[in-house]
């Protein structure tokens, strides 16, 4: 829109009394000019040697005789000048000469140009904390100007990976909270906080106290099932809690159920030897129910308190290794079932909960390097979609890296 800010200048530059004389000056001005342009570069292609006589609308340009190298060295400055001489002594000429079908075509104009000022002011519009402190000692946030805020706080938590759906939450609950409530503006940050701070909290559950759990269970071994996708971590978040288990005094016998994958079930028996606790496996390509099932056998008659399974890792998106496991579900009929998974993975993570909390119910999760995980947002889209708690998360290789998750110190950490 070029000729309205052309005009928006010129309104600047005179008086208001003017505005209709100058609006139909400028738009005739452009007009010349463009043409004279167009006659300049015209005329030197075709090598005139005279530019005609033409008649404009305010404007009279003489006949001259001017040389091709003549309009090569034209200073700028000097054309410029001519143009300005022009433009006043044309001003001058047209002063009260404006018809009625002039101004009605100037009073469209200088609804254009008011429509212009008007876009700008738009433009010019406060922020959200400028637009909540103007007036007043009190604010209510409208939901407009919550809208306005919220965009912004919503780029940075899906940026964070939390997810999509966590996020409409979390803005649902900051609504209940926030909107039209009379707010002083000297609290106004802090009420967003703690809005924020609130909505997270209430997404998030507090973990039960596993060593309580086991120990409350009266006859039978408290049985725990692993599962996750491949490369999750779940073998060795296994033997992390299995060293966890054994510094709070209960026993525990591991069941390699994860007859897939190659050299799975070593590797569990080789953790089960730095620990000193008992591996009960079968071939590869067995039923991995039946060594769940042998497991929980040799823990009742060998008085073990727990028994931890390991299973093979499995997609979410795979409906029949989503029946395998429902089969080691229904024999052996665990106590706690553990989803593990990275907590660098994201979305991919909260996705794969997601699936199998539907398809056989989350007990409980555990994240793993969550040591390397610099953006968070994992822990609380797992806890919404499973509404379930994170019990540990894992820190580092050693056995003793597992730390206990505390929905505080994510929320500290956060900066809330």
């Amino acid at each position: 829109m070029p000729r309205l800010f052309k005009i928006k200048d010129i309104i600047q530059n005179y008086h208001l009394e003017n505005i209709y004389k100058l609006l139909l000056i400028k738009k005739n001005m452009f007009k010349s000019l463009k043409e004279k342009l167009s006659n300049l570069f015209s005329s030197k292609e075709e090598g005139e040697e005279k530019v005609e006589e033409k008649k404009h609308k305010g404007f009279i340009v003489p006949k001259e005789k001017k040389s091709e190298k003549n309009i090569k060295e034209t200073p700028k400055k000097t054309l410029k000048k001519d143009i300005e001489d022009k433009t006043e002594e044309t001003i001058q000429k047209q002063d009260n000469k404006i018809s009625e079908e002039n101004k009605q075509e100037l009073e469209y104009s200088i609804d254009e140009v008011e429509k212009e000022l008007n876009i700008n002011e738009e433009d010019k519009k406060p922020n959200f904390f400028q637009k909540i402190t103007q007036k007043g000692k009190t604010t209510s946030l409208d939901k407009e100007t919550f809208e306005e805020f919220f965009i912004e706080l919503e780029n940075l938590l899906l940026e964070n990976n939390v997810a999509l759906n966590v996020v409409d939450k979390i803005k649902e609950n900051m609504e209940k909270d926030l909107l039209n409530i009379e707010i002083k503006k000297s609290e106004i940050d802090n009420e967003i906080k703690n809005s924020l701070k609130k909505s997270i909290s209430n997404i998030l559950i507090e973990p039960f106290d596993i060593i309580n759990k086991i120990k409350s269970k009266e006859g039978d071994p408290f049985i725990i099932l692993f599962f996750g996708i491949n490369g999750s971590g779940k073998t060795t978040t296994i033997s992390k809690l299995t060293h966890y288990l054994k510094e709070n005094k209960i026993p525990c016998v591991l069941a390699a159920g994860d007859t897939f994958r190659a050299a799975s079930i070593e590797q569990l028996q080789k953790h089960g030897e730095k620990l000193g606790v008992k591996v009960i496996s079968q071939n590869y390509g067995a039923d991995p129910a039946a060594v769940a099932f042998d497991a929980v056998k040799y823990a009742k008659a060998h008085g073990i308190k727990a028994v931890l399974i390991d299973t093979a890792g499995r997609m979410h998106t795979k409906t029949d290794l989503l029946r395998e496991m429902e089969k080691i579900i229904r024999v052996i009929k665990p106590d706690l079932k553990i989803f593990v998974a990275e907590a660098i993975t994201g979305n991919d993570a909260t996705e794969q909960a997601d699936t199998f909390n539907k398809s056989f119910g989350i007990d409980a999760s555990i994240l793993t390097k969550a040591d390397v995980d610099e953006r968070g947002g994992t822990m609380i889209s797992i806890g919404h979609v499973t509404k379930k708690p994170i019990l540990f998360l894992g820190i580092g290789q050693e056995y003793k890296d597992l730390e206990k998750f505390s929905k505080e110190e994510i929320i500290a950490n956060l900066g809330l």
